[in-house]
């Protein structure tokens, strides 16, 4: 029987591993747990187990700490670390330390903890046998081990320093890139990534880059002759290496494999990315130059006309407070009208942009903050209230900053119709809440109780009574209160004359307005104008 221990601070975490397996049917005895790296120490000493399974995040000793106190205290003791995080610095440090593989935790089932084991006693068995080729092993695990050659070439084209000897060193060493001559790199964007994930957790956000990357290396092939790598916010680097110098045979087979992981990507992972290619070079050591160039295609601005807003100010880099404030406004007056011509002069300012570009992204992510603030504001938390707007995975398919305000364009009138819902519904029979619908849709122009009646289908004089019974207010004292709500707001924003928010929320003469906001509010609306304070300075009386 080969002896076992486990270690790992959650009771439940080491009561899984115990279960995934048989472990005595197989050939395995549990001798030991241990909660913490001091403990798993004074376990090792007693009873000289062959086998540790170590969960990297622990309290007082973490398991990278435990590993490398096993290497070189113990170093006949089998490793299998286990984490909840894909840290590439983890990953390299423990496999450095001669662990026989790191695993994520969700990743791991019984098959997967049997492989493992069965692994770590073939390489014991291995150095009982041949103690002298245990490094030359170690090597060829490193060499077959995807996770320490992506890490190399992240680094690389992060600008790392050294990273170019580092990785040609490896290269020479493990046959990585055999007999190539020349090199190119692409930069490959998920788009639009930082949307897609910001409702993520780390575990969901780390499987999409891994499901990503795994894609990607699939259409590519062979890892040790083209390489994909995750570099950081939904950006990939793709690595080619050619054993002929001709750049036209190079330049045609890297536009035939990025255009297949493009599809790849959209029909199996129902993900829209873009990419660019950079230029062929003649070494390892170039290639960090490729990837830059790609980087500064990919990222570029669209080279045609400049917007008028962006040409006077430079890019549009967030939301300015103005269409925060007019935005709101238009939810708040449910104005359709209002609310599209916001969208459209936001996405307006931004359509020269890249869809990935942060500026982009970050514009998008203040929308939807904008709208959870306007659901919050009007108690929309009820899941069946909010059916009727698209869904954010939907955003993986788009393709064009044009696409992507359409897009807003729908959420937005989703949101403004469960709003409108929310206002209507209640505790109102069905047709008192088609008048308040009504009512709520056309109070800014010409509305009556004969208007809405026959919108309806019912009699005036019985639409009049059922509407006084359910709201405690006739058909034109309800209409006032919405126009004088209307007024309120229109005022609090300070951007309108009185006699302008006077026409807007739907009065017939400005005289009329004075008298009906007096006796709604107690004050007229000068005086409610001054008692805004430095909120509603900039409206003109």
């Amino acid at each position: 029987m080969f002896q076992v221990l486990l270690v790992d601070d959650e009771p439940l975490a080491r009561n899984d591993i115990r279960t995934l397996i048989d472990f005595r049917k197989h050939g395995f005895e549990i001798c030991g747990e241990a909660r913490n790296g001091v403990m798993a120490l004074e376990m090792i000493e007693q009873s000289r187990p062959q086998i540790a399974i170590i969960d990297v995040n622990m309290p007082e000793m973490n398991g990278v700490e435990l590993n490398q106190m096993i290497r070189k205290r113990y170093p006949s003791i089998k490793t299998i670390m286990l984490s909840s995080y894909d840290d590439y610095d983890y990953v390299r440090d423990c496999l450095k330390n001669g662990s026989v593989d790191y695993l994520l935790k969700h990743r791991l089932d019984g098959t997967t903890l049997l492989t493992l084991l069965n692994k770590a006693v073939l390489e014991l068995r291995q150095e009982d046998r041949l103690m002298e080729d245990r490094n030359a092993h170690k090597e060829m695990a490193e060499r077959m081990n995807p996770v320490l050659i992506r890490g190399y070439i992240a680094d690389l084209v992060k600008g790392k320093q050294d990273a170019a000897r580092h990785l040609e060193t490896y290269m020479k060493k493990n046959g990585l890139y055999a007999e190539a001559v020349s090199y190119a790199a692409a930069a490959v964007q998920i788009v639009p990534f930082l949307l897609l994930t910001e409702t993520y957790s780390d575990v969901q956000t780390n499987r999409l880059v891994q499901q990503t990357v795994d894609m990607m290396q699939q259409s590519l092939g062979d890892i040790h002759e083209h390489t994909a790598a995750y570099v950081e916010n939904g950006r990939l680097v793709v690595v080619f290496g050619f054993k002929e110098r001709s750049e036209l045979a190079a330049s045609s087979e890297i536009g035939r494999q990025m255009s297949q992981i493009s599809h790849m990507l959209g029909l199996y992972l129902n993900l829209k990315c873009v990419y660019a290619v950079g230029h062929v070079c003649g070494s390892l050591s170039q290639l960090a130059a490729s990837y830059e160039s790609a980087e500064r295609t990919l990222d570029a601005a669209a080279p045609a006309a400049v917007s008028p807003k962006a040409s006077g100010h430079g890019k549009h880099l967030s939301l300015t407070l103005e269409e925060q404030k007019m935005l709101l406004l238009s939810i708040e007056r449910l104005d359709p009208e209002g609310m599209h011509r916001s969208i459209v002069s936001i996405f307006d300012s931004i359509r020269e942009q890249p869809l990935h570009s942060v500026a982009v992204q970050r514009i998008v992510s203040e929308l939807f903050l904008i709208g959870e603030k306007a659901m919050k504001k009007g108690a929309l938390t009820d899941e069946s209230v909010l059916e009727g707007l698209p869904s954010r995975s939907e955003l993986g398919r788009l393709g064009s900053v044009r696409e992507l305000g359409l897009w807003m364009q729908a959420y937005y009138e989703g949101l403004l119709g469960s709003l409108k819902s929310r206002l209507t519904v209640g505790t109102y029979s069905r047709h008192v809440s088609q008048a308040v619908a009504f009512i709520l849709e056309h109070y800014s122009g010409g509305v009556t109780l004969e208007l809405a009646a026959s919108a309806i289908g019912l009699n005036p004089s019985y639409l009049s009574r059922i509407f006084k019974e359910e709201t405690k207010a006739t058909f034109s004292e309800y209409v006032n209160r919405i126009r004088i709500e209307a007024a309120r707001k229109l005022l609090e924003s300070g951007r309108y004359s009185i006699k302008q928010i006077s026409d807007q929320a739907g009065f017939s003469t400005h005289n009329y307005f004075f008298k009906v906001f007096k006796e709604y509010t107690g004050v007229t609306p000068q005086a409610y104008l001054h008692g805004l304070g430095g909120s509603g300075m900039n409206a003109k009386p």
